[in-house]
């Protein structure tokens, strides 16, 4: 026989843990979920004290109920729920309607049906008066055009799988290539760049050698490889590669659907005076309230077992919901409070003054593990007069300067800066910035600050170089 400790993790800590680490719209989609599923919650525009005491009663009898020693073990349910908070934070009046009771029509938030592109390239198809056998094999073609206005698939699997002739498949592919947007239907991006060069009137015998030949140093700016191949002089080169440049290598973007995402912060932080106050952000998320109908239906006893049963267990899952909320709101606002007891400058100054901070420093500061910050801290966002960010954009690593530590964000933004007042016919090499931030104090390698470029999606110097 053996004595032994096992951790168990409680559906209702599961639970506790999933929406902790939510984010907003998450939250309040879950929350939707459960009042559709949970005939016990229903949905308050204010809460009153009725209310708050109806759920305190519930509390009380589910944790009295059978399965009291199990519950007794949870830790979560040896933390006193702060019902005064939870009214005080949940019972916001809600927002008038400024513009009257009567609901008007605003046509200018009316989203209109946009076309894509296999429906433009479809209309082009119709327009030019093709048989119903050939339309339909400039369809099949139409149909493998991908969002960037590619036919990535080759011709003979597409052939094979469609039961449509080969040789007809390469006819009817030149004429997709005459079609709009120019370029579509290519099948790499040679080919994109001679179909547009087509449709500019800009075919010339040197600038189809140049892109039939030479695309690899055309990325890399080396017009002087370029010039010395083609026997030409660099300006000219520039000049043709300025066209080649202003071409689309994805044709198809033009039409992709353009679904705006909106952040909606789950916190915001506000100056008053010369303290900063931290606010959670209710608007939106229902108010969970214990239903009375039910309630009154289980202390009358009219109920059978099986019944009493259902309504106990539901009564059980609303008030672990309901305190889960409360406990994740608890947690964000103490998350938040640390952030900016730690991030003051950045508060006060901007980015700039960012300080290095980890996950353990706030973790110390609330009495909380790691993990619980780091779920806290994911998907969630905080307004500030400086911006909107995520919680996790406060946490940096250190980099050593002479005036102490500084945050890698910092050296990110000083790169940045640097970038952008360089000259651009001679851009800054990865090393001279390393050099020219060493000067400032900040000790950075060359590949820390390559690394450093590419996470802001800055090109290197040799494909920023303006030669003319």
């Amino acid at each position: 026989m053996s004595l032994s400790q096992n951790l168990v993790i409680t559906p209702q800590l599961q639970q506790a843990i999933k929406l902790l680490q939510m984010s907003r719209m998450e939250m309040e989609s879950a929350v939707r979920s459960e009042l559709e599923e949970n005939p016990i919650l229903e949905e308050a525009e204010v809460l009153k004290e009725e209310d708050l005491q109806r759920t305190k009663e519930a509390a009380q009898e589910v944790e009295g109920a059978p399965g009291e020693a199990e519950a007794a073990q949870d830790p979560q349910k040896q933390d006193e729920f702060e019902w005064e908070s939870y009214l005080e934070a949940a019972s916001k009046p809600p927002r008038e309607n400024s513009s009257g009771s009567e609901e008007i029509m605003n046509y200018e938030n009316v989203i209109s049906t946009t076309q894509t592109l296999y429906d433009h390239l479809a209309w082009q198809a119709k327009m030019n008066g093709l048989s119903e056998e050939e339309e339909r094999v400039v369809e099949v073609l139409i149909g493998y055009v991908d969002d960037d206005g590619y036919i990535k698939t080759p011709l003979s699997q597409i052939a094979e799988e469609e039961k449509v002739p080969l040789d007809e498949l390469e006819d009817f592919i030149t004429l997709i290539h005459e079609f709009d947007p120019p370029g579509v239907g290519a099948r790499d991006l040679k080919e994109c760049l001679l179909v547009q060069a087509k449709h500019l009137e800009e075919d010339t015998i040197d600038l189809v050698n140049l892109i039939n030949n030479h695309l690899k140093d055309l990325e890399k700016k080396n017009f002087d490889a370029i010039a010395k191949a083609m026997n030409k002089d660099i300006r000219e080169i520039a000049e043709m590669a300025q066209i080649i440049y202003e071409m689309d290598p994805k044709p198809g973007r033009a039409y992709a659907p353009n679904e705006t995402q909106y952040v909606t912060p789950d916190v915001y932080v506000y100056k008053v005076g010369d303290d900063y106050v931290v606010s959670l952000n209710e608007d939106g998320m229902p108010r969970l309230k214990i239903s009375n109908f039910y309630k009154n239906m289980l202390k009358g006893g009219g109920a059978s077992k099986q019944e009493q049963e259902y309504i106990q267990e539901k009564v059980k899952s609303a008030v672990w919901l309901i305190k889960s909320i409360h406990q994740r709101n608890r947690t964000i606002y103490k998350v938040t409070e640390s952030i900016v007891k730690h991030q003051r400058e950045f508060f006060e100054k901007g980015g700039a003054h960012l300080k290095p901070m980890v996950l353990r420093d706030i973790a110390n500061d609330i009495g909380m593990h790691e993990s619980t910050v780091s779920r806290v801290t994911t998907a969630k966002y905080v307004h500030t007069p400086q911006g909107i960010y995520e919680l996790k954009y406060f946490f940096n690593s250190g980099i050593n300067s002479s005036d102490g530590d500084m945050a890698s964000e910092s050296v990110k933004l000083r790169i940045k800066d640097m970038v952008g007042k360089e000259d651009a016919k001679n851009p800054l090499s990865d090393q001279k910035l390393a050099e020219l931030l060493a000067k400032e104090g900040i000790q950075i390698a060359r590949r820390t600050v390559a690394k450093y470029r590419e996470m802001l999606r800055i090109l290197p110097s040799s494909q920023r170089k303006k030669y003319f």
